[in-house]
């Protein structure tokens, strides 16, 4: 555990686990397909600039990036990788990406219009990633009428745009065999109808669809949760952790029966307890469903979350873990000797997914990262 002295609640990273992760993948799809990490949202709360820096040791194809916003950030950052945006962007981010040279996941004709209006505008050439909807309703061009609409693409190409790859987004490869490849079967259909050169790079799975068919990897997979630790799907294999949330007992109190405890006084004691109140609360990520079931670890020992979990305090009944002190840490994300909360445990308890705790972790959370010569 690295502790923050100062700090009531902080956010360890762990590279070495985050390295084991994506050689984990490369493994499972093979040295044919390479890995676009998804860096988007903050690199899923992890931190992104120490997350890429990570990351571009195990020489990606490149980054994949949901905003405009989080392209140039990359490029700030100094990122010699190709640097793509897969979700459609508002109209008026268009040439700002294009000038940037940033590659542009194109999901309707309009969008294809607009960028290669913008390329000639800025005298760039527009690099494009045509997305396929094969189910998942959101954005992309319409797998049934990929012949109607390769006159849009013929005619961006004939005015200077760059066809990069192509790609689909799996509605349910974390649960489902069968609807991946039924999604794989109308992506196929679709670039026969196009009659894709072999220099488009074809990338289709995410995490769970590269461990539950790595036959589909095709060129690149685009790979996210499972890097830095969330669990990708229903029976396929757990990440090594990555992610650690700690925070320290700022306050100690001995609660008498009949004594209650937070907004709404939703818990009452029924006997004498100790109770510890942590500087840590919904105002740093921890949802507030928590209250009243969730647990966190100290000492070794599970203690329950009592009362409703506020903005900046968690209580806990510590009645019996002895020797719990003031500034003690306590974890809420992570293992403390035997004892273990994983994401995904978390997420459950929360009536939610792994995704959402990590990216919802705040940025009041200090990232303290370990690096690889750290023991």
């Amino acid at each position: 555990m690295l502790t923050n002295p100062r700090g009531r609640a902080w956010v360890e990273v762990q590279a070495d686990a985050l390295l084991r992760n994506v050689s984990t993948l490369q493994q499972v799809v093979g040295p044919g397909s390479r890995l676009i990490p998804m860096v988007k949202a903050d690199a899923y709360g992890v931190g992104l600039s120490q997350a890429v820096q990570t990351l571009e040791t195990t020489n990606p194809w490149g980054f994949g990036v949901a905003t405009l916003d989080e392209g140039l950030e990359l490029q700030r950052l100094g990122v010699i990788y190709p640097i793509l945006v897969v979700s459609p962007l508002p109209p008026a981010s268009t040439e700002a990406a294009v000038e940037a040279g940033l590659q542009l996941g194109i999901s309707n004709p309009e969008a294809l219009s607009l960028v290669t209006d913008a390329a000639e505008r800025v005298g760039r050439v527009a690099e494009i990633h045509i997305e396929i909807d094969t189910g998942i309703g959101r954005a992309g061009f319409n797998w049934k009428d990929a012949s109607s609409w390769k006159r849009d693409l013929d005619h961006a190409i004939e005015l200077g745009a760059r066809w990069v790859g192509s790609y689909t987004h799996l509605h349910s490869a974390d649960e489902d065999h069968d609807t991946v490849l039924e999604q794989w079967t109308r992506f196929q259909e679709a670039l026969r109808q196009l009659d894709v050169p072999d220099s488009v790079l074809i990338h289709i799975v995410n995490s769970a669809g590269a461990l539950r068919l790595p036959e589909l990897a095709a060129s690149a997979i685009r790979t996210g949760i499972f890097l830095y630790g969330g669990r990708a799907g229903v029976g396929l294999p757990d990440p090594e952790p990555v992610v650690s949330v700690y925070a320290r007992v700022v306050h100690i109190r001995q609660a008498h029966a009949g004594d209650t405890v937070g907004y709404g006084a939703t818990y009452r004691a029924e006997t004498n307890e100790r109770w510890a109140s942590l500087g840590i609360g919904y105002g740093d990520g921890i949802p507030r469903l928590l209250g009243n079931r969730g647990s966190i670890v100290i000492h070794g020992c599970r203690a329950p979350i009592i009362g409703r979990i506020s903005m900046d305090v968690t209580v806990v009944n510590i009645s019996e873990i002895p020797n719990v002190s003031l500034g003690d840490v306590a974890t809420l994300i992570g293992s403390d000797q035997d004892e273990k909360i994983t994401v995904d445990d978390v997420a459950e308890q929360a009536d939610t997914i792994g995704y959402e705790i990590l990216t919802g972790l705040s940025p009041r959370l200090p990232r303290i990262w370990k690096e690889l010569d750290e023991q």
